[in-house]
Order: C-alpha cells, then sequence, then structure tokens
C-alpha cells in the first residue's frame, strides 16, 4: 500500500523503487535499453564547458533558488566515484540533466536520484523518462537494491511519469537540516 508522504516546509513526495520490482515492471534488461534509446542519454565523464552553460540554463528551471555552479562544483560532481550526471540529448544539444547518488550504507547498496531537470520546451517528449531509465540501469547495474527519489506534489507530470516507471510512494518522513 502507498501512503502519500509530505513535507511542509519541502512539500516533496518521497518515491522508493526496489530494483527487484523494476525487473518485474519492466520485463528485462533489452527493453529497457530499446525504451532509453528513444532519446539518447550519457553519463558525463568531463566538466566541459557546455555542461557548465547547460547547468546555467536548466537548474533555474528547477530551483529559482540555486546558485549557479561553478566550474569546481561541476568537475567535483563528474569526477566523483559516488555520483554520476547524466545527460539527455536532442538534435546534439542537451536537454536535460539527471544527478544518480550510489553509496554503501551497512543495510545495502542505495541509489538516489536529484535534481532532475528537462528544459521546457523538451517536456512531453520522453526526455524524462530516458534519464530515469538510464539512471536506474546503472543503479541496478552498481548494485544498488533501491533507487529514491523525491518529488514536489505541484510537479504532476513528473510524478506520473516515476509511478509508470514502478516507483512507489514511501511512507515516511523527509526531513531536513540547514548547515
Amino acid at each position: 500500500m502507498s501512503v502519500l508522504t509530505t513535507n511542509a516546509r519541502d512539500q516533496s513526495l518521497t518515491f522508493v523503487m526496489t530494483l527487484s520490482n523494476f525487473s518485474d515492471n519492466m520485463c528485462n534488461t533489452d527493453t529497457l535499453i530499446v525504451m532509453a534509446s528513444a532519446v539518447p542519454v550519457e553519463i558525463a565523464t568531463q566538466a566541459s564547458e557546455e555542461l557548465l552553460a547547460a547547468c546555467h540554463r536548466l537548474i533555474p528551471q528547477l530551483s529559482s533558488s540555486a546558485k549557479p555552479m561553478t566550474d569546481s562544483q561541476l568537475a567535483e560532481i563528474v569526477n566523483s566515484e559516488s555520483t554520476l550526471m547524466f545527460v539527455a540529448r536532442v538534435d546534439n544539444q542537451i536537454v536535460g540533466l539527471l544527478t544518480l547518488a550510489i553509496f554503501r550504507i551497512p543495510t545495502a547498496v542505495r541509489a538516489w536520484i536529484e535534481d532532475v531537470v528537462v528544459d521546457s520546451l523538451a517536456r512531453g517528449h520522453g526526455v524524462g523518462e530516458a534519464l530515469n531509465l538510464a539512471a536506474i540501469t546503472e543503479a541496478r547495474r552498481r548494485g544498488a537494491k533501491t533507487v529514491d527519489l523525491t518529488s514536489r506534489p505541484s510537479r504532476e507530470a513528473a510524478n506520473k511519469l516515476y509511478k509508470r516507471l514502478g516507483f512507489v510512494e514511501r511512507d515516511t518522513n523527509v526531513y531536513r537540516f540547514d548547515a
């Protein structure tokens, strides 16, 4: 049973996908690759000027309060072993980003999807789906037991996508401490 969980401050939903359920939902990995290939998605391997410019253009569409990312911050993400930045392209232009964090905790390897953003002009054309499927595939490849994410209830299209992909709402509270 799924329970809607919100946080008054963040107004976010928390979703989780167990990767064993993912395989049941998607049939097999070959299906996943074919479905994700409609929009090319790659893992960023260098903090290029093109990628930084795309971050400066796309991140404000996700968060109006986010400060522009610096070259060194982007390099830190791209060069980290625990974070991956997925890049979606249409007509060779970057139109979407997703960050995947993968980490070991005492109970298992876990993955967390953050900062999914698709250019407003490219929404509704499978970019978000391709990004999420690529991230889920990589999380599985790296041994993650679950993939979690949060999403504001107001992001109706994104929440429908997450549910369609097999994510389920978690019965949990989301807390934040501003450090």
